[in-house]
């Protein structure tokens, strides 16, 4: 049975009357946490009877008229995918001048910059302090300190930043929470891509150079707008 849903927010929230009381300390309902459990009961719902069999008729008919299509004209670039192939969402993200990616189950949620406060005696080059997201306090890590990433030229990032201005007008950093093992942090980043879903045939395995160095995090690499991630 489906969990029923609550859209307060239409009749006296930001879209309705704006009597809700809860509204003088959240100032708008994407901040309440009635919001954002609808938006998870959405997400998480299940599918309608017969919706996944006939999406996967729709897709089986798509791919055999396109295959069937590239043989008449002789291509060899389309070629035939594993019934099993995984789709893999990430969340791929940059920290100085490194793309960096995360699988998207892990990430909580993506928030503008908090306040880090530090904690006497507690910190070191990879524990920053402590932050207050939406009420609830976390540890802030500096991810370009624990996988040791160089600075870079920051002129010609700079000058990089410059470059993309007449397509991504600003650049905002973000701070990014992710949940694993029941355990959460928190670590700034200088610039959010997006979610981008992959098969696992797009994953290629990180070089020897990478895969044999001590405490490597890096568990594959993928290609996007010809950046390596």
């Amino acid at each position: 049975m489906e969990e029923s849903i609550t859209y307060c927010w239409n009749d006296i929230g930001v879209s309705g009357d704006s009597s809700c009381a809860e509204l003088k300390t959240v100032i708008h309902c994407r901040n309440c946490s009635v919001y954002r459990g609808a938006g998870r009961t959405l997400l998480q719902r299940n599918s309608p009877e017969g919706y996944v069999e006939e999406w996967t008729d729709i897709l089986a008919q798509d791919w055999q008229e396109a295959a069937a299509k590239a043989e008449e004209e002789g291509s060899t670039l389309v070629k035939k995918e594993t019934v099993n192939d995984e789709i893999v969402a990430l969340v791929i993200f940059r920290v100085f001048q490194e793309w960096l990616a995360l699988p998207a189950w892990v990430v909580k949620e993506i928030t503008h910059i908090h306040p880090v406060h530090t904690l006497p005696h507690r910190g070191n080059h990879v524990f920053a302090g402590i932050v207050n997201i939406r009420g609830e306090i976390l540890m802030c890590i500096l991810l370009r300190n624990l996988l040791a990433l160089p600075l870079g030229d920051l002129d010609e990032k700079d000058k990089n930043l410059k470059d993309l201005s007449s397509i991504v007008p600003v650049i905002y950093e973000r701070m990014i929470v992710i949940e694993i093992q029941s355990n959460r942090w928190v670590f700034p980043v200088d610039e959010i891509l997006g979610v981008y879903r992959f098969s696992s045939q797009q994953l290629q395995d990180t070089p020897v150079v990478i895969s044999k160095t001590p405490d490597t995090y890096t568990k594959r690499i993928i290609s996007l707008r010809t950046k390596k991630h």
